[in-house]
């Protein structure tokens, strides 16, 4: 566990209220409530558990030890050992001691074995009035308390169990230190918050565990596993685990000082689902070591500034990709454990490479080890499926308007970019949380209290999330998925924005994606699939997403989209990659897209890394290589996207030829344009007249025709000298040859 998590608080030291007794003590007589909280019912197992003091100085000790076969006991500080006799209700021990009753050590002979540990219903309270508290009020750094956490409790090593489950009437935890027997460790209720707490001693990093929970009306509910988990089993498996409290030892100050200046420089985006960029050579999935040691390279030869992850939350179902996570505040352990995933973190800052995660706070599955009726009530969720079902995806969404689940939400994302010294976080799916009738029919939605059809508990959610996010780290991306035209999506919060520092431009993708689909014949009657866009580029700060969501379900391939023939499948790639690279707005594309994959991505094998090295793949990945290059290397291809100063038309209405052209500037005048110039028909077109707004040799920068790339090498022989004939509203103009199904970035010489 990272030293940047919000530290525990330090647990109040109280010893139990004592029970004065007579000073001449009677023999023992269980409490009324002892059987029915040894037979794991409900009950206040501190009342009658552990060690109460007379005012004789003697500790009368009460031990719940089912399967022992003898107990002995002593308080901190004595020597002698006092043997417990075991009593008529099963499990349960008892006897009379000397001492304070403070801390009281066991000697536990089980039938494999002996074992020695301290008395957990010794110790008083864990977590401060003050924090439950502010966990009902919604508090982050207070919620973040919850789970596991490996502590020393008054001297004495262990791990504090917490966990929000206010409607239980009980709840125990489980785990491998006692043998998952749910009577072993009933848990005691914090009515401040509903929270429920307990110290187990000698509990070490690594341990399994769940949470036993009987429901209101009394029905006990599968166990379930910890929502605040830092850790989790290995899926199939279910079980959280106590992560290790042994701070990660960072080595990326220099990248963490300067993570912030993504404002000033270009953003390029690679995306990837960790477990199938590459597997092993049995076909297995890479751990982050692995995966380090092979993704880093190949990210540093393409030149792209962040890798993105699909979502590595722990989640139950590999085949959601991650899109359906449990665990929220834990990496999957598909990949090994936390320490592994901080590690490929810092690898990657250390590389100079930014690491985005998808996190979705829109819905979660209804798996019964899960979050779903977690105290036995709609506690996470709605209870009206109006509001809490997502038929889609057949998944709960989460109930924004209750303070202890927003804060649960903003504690996971606080706590990858805390704990993990993650760059980003694109959140998934907004435009499901911003709409009650998202996907929904008439009738099968709730209106807010307004009436109306947004969901005002969501937006809340999503303005406090980006400036809880800006306010404690503003060099942190926010990223939104959001396909709808919800105004101010990346404006600031005060002004009324959403606060995002990006906005996925789902249209730009799906219109020039259907454009480049169409035979370049019928491409002149669609001219606007291209163009449409800059009306409204500059209305958002905007990431231009080739995803994974466009080589998937039968879409095929960004390659196997393009018409025509293998090489003109590759030329229009080309071309369609040049153009996206000289738009405005920040770059992702998804693993595979570099090379052309040929198939479908597939999540359950690698990629096809087989085609990587043949000629028309790598003149492709050497292609995305050399535009990354010059988005790094000319700021007029990104200073300033969100300026429409940054952008110039020079030819966007040659729908005949379906030829486009446009210049890219720094706003500022520090930087000399680029001039970009795209023909989508498989035509040389020969001596075409493009204005420029400056006489000079105008060099070729990019030509996605050069033979290095797998072209026809129709080119312009590295430049034209400019002509003094006004064009396109431009004192001086180029006569260009246009290679077919290609584009042209030109930019004239100092």
């Amino acid at each position: 566990m990272n030293g940047s998590l919000a530290p525990a608080e330090t647990p109040v030291a109280a010893t139990k209220r004592i029970a004065r007794r007579s000073r001449s003590t009677p023999p023992w007589t269980p409490h009324p409530a002892l059987a029915s909280v040894a037979a794991g019912l409900p009950g206040d197992a501190f009342a009658v558990l552990g060690p109460h003091q007379a005012v004789d100085e003697s500790v009368m000790e009460t031990v719940l030890m089912h399967g022992a076969v003898a107990v002995h006991a002593r308080c901190a500080g004595k020597r002698n050992w006092t043997a417990l006799t075991s009593t008529s209700i099963d499990g349960v021990f008892a006897g009379v001691m000397r001492g304070n009753g403070r801390h009281v050590q066991l000697r536990v002979q089980w039938p494999q074995g002996e074992q020695t540990l301290w008395d957990p219903y010794a110790f008083g309270t864990l977590l401060s009035e003050t924090v439950l508290q502010r966990i009902g009020e919604g508090d982050v750094d207070a919620m973040r308390q919850l789970g596991a956490v490996a502590c020393c409790n008054e001297g004495i090593e262990g791990v504090r169990f917490a966990v929000w489950a206010p409607n239980a009437r009980r709840v125990a935890v489980v785990g491998d230190f006692n043998g998952w027997d749910g009577r072993r460790h009933p848990m005691r209720l914090r009515h401040t918050a509903g929270v429920w707490e307990i110290f187990l001693p000698g509990v070490e990093a690594g341990a399994r565990y769940k949470f036993c929970i009987t429901a209101p009306n009394g029905q006990p509910l599968p166990y379930k596993a910890d929502p605040m988990a830092r850790w989790a089993e290995l899926a199939p498996a279910t079980a959280s685990r106590v992560a290790s409290p042994v701070a990660f030892q960072w080595h990326d100050q220099a990248w963490m000082a300067r993570r912030g200046q993504w404002r000033q420089g270009p953003v390029s985006i690679y995306e990837l689902h960790a477990g199938s960029w590459m597997r092993d050579e049995h076909g297995g999935v890479l751990d982050w070591d692995a995966l380090s040691d092979r993704l880093i390279p190949h990210i540093q030869r393409l030149g792209f500034t962040h890798v993105e992850l699909l979502p590595v939350s722990e989640h139950p179902f590999g085949g959601s990709w991650g899109y359906q996570p449990l665990g929220l505040y834990a990496p999957t352990a598909r990949h090994g454990d936390p320490a592994q995933f901080a590690t490929f973190v810092d690898r990657c800052h250390r590389a100079g490479i930014g690491v985005i995660v998808d996190w979705v706070s829109a819905h979660f599955p209804d798996d019964e080890h899960g979050l779903r009726q977690f105290d036995g009530t709609a506690l996470y969720e709605h209870a009206d499926p109006r509001e809490g079902l997502h038929a889609d995806w057949n998944t709960l969404i989460y109930n924004y308007g209750r303070n202890e689940v927003a804060a649960y939400l903003l504690g996971s994302a606080l706590e990858w970019i805390e704990r993990f010294h993650l760059d980003g976080l694109r959140v998934d799916a907004v435009a499901s949380m911003l709409y009650r009738d998202y996907s929904r029919a008439s009738g099968q939605w709730l209106a807010n209290e307004h009436g109306g059809r947004e969901n005002l508990e969501a937006v809340a959610f999503l303005k406090r999330l980006n400036q809880l996010v800006g306010q404690r780290h503003p060099g942190v991306l926010v990223m939104a998925e959001e396909s709808t035209a919800w105004a101010g999506v990346t404006a600031p919060v005060e002004h009324g924005g959403l606060g995002f520092t990006h906005k996925w431009n789902m249209g730009w993708m799906h219109d020039t994606l259907m454009y480049m689909q169409r035979d370049p014949v019928h491409r002149a009657h669609h001219h606007s699939e291209v163009t449409f866009g800059l009306l409204y580029a500059f209305s958002e700060h905007f990431v231009l997403p080739l995803s994974h969501d466009e080589v998937v379900h039968g879409k095929g391939s960004l390659l196997s989209r393009m018409p025509g023939d293998r090489w003109r499948q590759f030329a229009q790639l080309r071309a369609y990659y040049g153009l996206m690279w000289a738009h405005p707005g920040s770059k992702l594309l998804f693993m595979g897209g570099e090379f052309g994959q040929q198939g479908e991505w597939r999540h359950d094998v690698g990629l096809d890394w087989c085609e990587a090295s043949q000629p028309l793949n790598a003149g492709l990945m050497q292609l995305v290589a050399d535009l990354n290059g010059v988005l790094r290397d000319q700021p007029a291809c990104y200073r300033a996207e969100q300026d429409p100063g940054s952008f110039q038309w020079i030819i966007g209405d040659d729908r005949q030829n379906s030829v486009f052209s446009f210049l890219r500037r720094d706003p500022a005048g520090a930087a000399p344009p680029v001039l970009v110039v795209c023909n989508l028909t498989p035509v040389v077109r020969s001596d075409y007249r493009v204005g420029v707004p400056v006489a000079g040799f105008w060099r070729e920068v990019i030509n996605t025709d050069g033979a290095g790339y797998g072209g026809s090498n129709v080119g312009n022989d590295g430049g034209r000298q400019s002509d003094a004939l006004p064009c396109h509203g431009q004192p001086h103009s180029l006569a260009l040859q246009l290679p077919p199904l290609a584009t042209l970035y030109l930019q004239v010489a100092a």
